[in-house]
């Protein structure tokens, strides 16, 4: 009896020890390893208290001792539903990180830090849109511009999915001419840092904003027109490709995809003829390459290009429309300021064929550029305050008609260039207020200016 109650009170210290205090083991092996642990010193002490007769002066133990066993039973209860919660796979991060990966988002790149299992992002913007001069069929309006979910899943450690899931304008049932679309969808296998593999609907990795759109990383209501128009963002593709670090400063991105469609090209230059992946002909293919240096030395600072090429025909008799598309940007970071640089130019062979197809002007070049600079000026005025506010600057030039075919007249009011000011302002880091104005001009006819006021975010 005496030997019983010396282990009884051996137990019940080491029990007590602030060392085996509960702590949440980060992985579900730990916790089966201390369920277990615990489990057996639990039956060890009830054995103890069934079989041996306490006498009347070890009422006290006995108490404590079975005290001490509904402690660990809770505690082991606890560690049961965290394993529970491993099972389900659902693993968000209670305190996210927002940082872009592998040329993703912030809110796009959620997946790439947990642990295992489910993850859930997104984000949205509206805005409100009103013409200063009311020329030709311009009208004012407000919109629900975009809502957005990022939706993956971590297998294991070298194999993921992610995707985006986008809803357009509120509305595409009875007249609504919104649109719901897959944005990306791809399997990431990670072999190497230097080489990885992703195949499925690709983001082609050109220009800052095709693979970084999310609202609250971006100047202004509206993405800029050369993004849009030269580089046809947000621009998708069903294909597989390499990405990775060939040095810690200098990452690279190459993909095999299907083709632009040829037959879509106009004088306002490709971007029709992006297929998205949606039942696309495969004729033809096109390669993209991306690199980005980001040297130590300049913090801040990102220098990079990207390189577009490939047929475009994609079964038209006797047409290749070989299509070359080509950018180089710049970008600075430096305490409150935001530089930004951006030059493309886009060539297109067979553009007189093309015309004669398509019975209007297709320009065999096109070229756009734009530079934009912001400051937060907030930490001027409030130096210990988290928010942000930036009036920034935007100047745009672009022609989707650089170049015409002989025999086909040129459209001077593709010829355009904009001036752009505003205001950025955020409360918290993933939610931003904007309002901006811009002035539209071409070498020929009149465009109206806009003022636009909105909201984005991102979760």
């Amino acid at each position: 009896m005496k030997l019983k109650h010396t282990l009884l009170f051996t137990a019940l210290a080491a029990l007590n020890n602030p060392a085996n205090a509960l702590e949440k083991p980060k992985t579900m092996e730990e916790m089966w390893k201390i369920i277990e642990a615990q489990q057996q010193q639990i039956d060890a002490m009830k054995s103890q208290l069934q079989t041996g007769s306490v006498a009347q002066p070890q009422a006290t133990t006995t108490a404590a001792a079975k005290s001490t066993m509904q402690t660990l039973e809770r505690k082991t209860d606890v560690l049961s539903q965290e394993v529970e919660k491993l099972r389900t796979n659902l693993t968000i991060p209670e305190e996210t990180k927002y940082k872009s990966a592998y040329g993703l988002g912030p809110a796009a790149s959620k997946v790439y830090q947990v642990g295992k299992g489910l993850s859930i992002g997104g984000y949205g913007e509206a805005n409100y849109q009103a013409y200063v001069d009311d020329k030709g069929n311009s009208k004012n309006n407000a919109d629900m511009e975009r809502l957005v979910l990022y939706t993956g899943y971590k297998f294991t450690d070298h194999i993921l999915f992610n995707s985006e899931l986008e809803f357009e304008h509120s509305k595409t049932g009875g007249g609504g001419n919104g649109e719901v679309s897959v944005e990306f969808a791809a399997l990431d296998f990670f072999i190497n840092p230097m080489a990885n593999v992703r195949a499925g609907m690709v983001l082609m990795p050109m220009g800052f904003i095709n693979q970084i759109h999310e609202p609250p990383f971006y100047f202004g209501n509206n993405r800029p027109e050369v993004e849009r128009q030269i580089i046809p963002s947000t621009w998708r593709e069903i294909g597989v490709g390499l990405f990775g670090q060939i040095t810690p400063d200098l990452t690279y991105t190459a993909y095999i995809v299907n083709g632009l469609n040829a037959a879509n090209f106009s004088s306002s230059g490709i971007r029709s003829a992006r297929q998205n992946g949606s039942q696309a002909t495969a004729e033809d293919f096109g390669h993209v390459v991306r690199m980005d240096y980001t040297p130590n030395y300049l913090p801040g600072v990102t220098l990079g290009g990207s390189a577009y090429v490939g047929n475009s025909g994609q079964d038209i008799p006797h047409i290749d429309a070989f299509t070359q598309l080509y950018e180089g940007h710049l970008q600075w970071k430096y305490r409150g300021l935001e530089f930004r640089a951006l030059g493309s130019w886009g060539h297109i062979d067979d553009a007189a064929a093309l015309s004669a197809l398509n019975k209007q002007t297709i320009g065999s070049e096109n070229y756009g550029w734009y530079t934009e600079l912001g400051y937060d000026v907030l930490p001027l005025l409030m130096p210990s305050t988290t928010q942000y506010l930036a009036p920034f600057f935007r100047y745009e030039q672009f022609d989707t008609l650089a170049s015409v075919p002989v025999g086909w007249r040129d459209d001077l009011s593709k010829d355009r260039y904009i001036y752009q000011f505003g205001l950025q302002y955020k409360p918290i880091p993933n939610v931003v207020i904007k309002a901006d104005y811009r002035n539209f001009n071409a070498q020929k006819d009149d465009l109206p200016d806009d003022v636009n006021l909105g909201f984005g975010f991102i979760f």
